[in-house]
């Protein structure tokens, strides 16, 4: 068992390496093979897929997004580390300018909300569980998915909560 101060090196450790990586990702960089597994999974929620791989992340995942939203700004609100594993949430700020989920491109700026989780072995990201909220920029593109029966209705009183029975 590590000691708290071995811990502590460790979780330093995992964070520089995502900030790392992080940081060539948000100037669009192709280096991707420095900071990822071999054996590196990307796990999306719905809408966003699972991918297996370097090549299968980058032709599934970064292109398309790249391809979709241009002038991307990360705005990560926090990041935390412990031992392997880092874990951050925040916005992409973006102009679509190409198809998004069969919408062809407005040029509105979305706003794309996110949580990103990694586990790090071997000094590279291995596992990269992550929450996009693809809905939200649905939305924002015009295209509710809920179709109006959002629980934001719930919050903001237009419609009443279902209790139990």
């Amino acid at each position: 068992m590590a000691t708290t101060e071995e811990h502590a090196a460790r979780s330093t450790e995992t964070l520089r390496i995502v900030r790392d990586m992080e940081d060539g990702l948000g100037r669009a960089y192709n280096e991707t093979q420095l900071h990822f597994h071999e054996d590196f999974t990307w796990r999306g929620n719905v809408g966003c897929g699972i991918k297996h791989g370097l090549q299968e992340f980058r032709k599934n995942w970064q292109l398309p997004i790249r391809a979709a939203f241009k002038d991307r700004v990360y705005k990560t609100e926090k990041f935390i580390a412990d031992g392997d594993w880092a874990a951050c949430f925040g916005i992409l700020e973006a102009t679509h300018h190409g198809r998004f989920m069969g919408i062809p491109a407005t040029g509105k700026r979305v706003r794309i909300p996110y949580m990103d989780f990694w586990h790090v072995k071997d000094g590279r990201i291995k596992d990269n569980p992550v929450f996009v909220d693809f809905a939200s920029v649905l939305l924002q593109l015009g295209r509710d998915v809920f179709d109006g029966e959002g629980w934001e209705a719930y919050d903001s009183g237009e419609r009443p909560a279902p209790e139990p029975i």
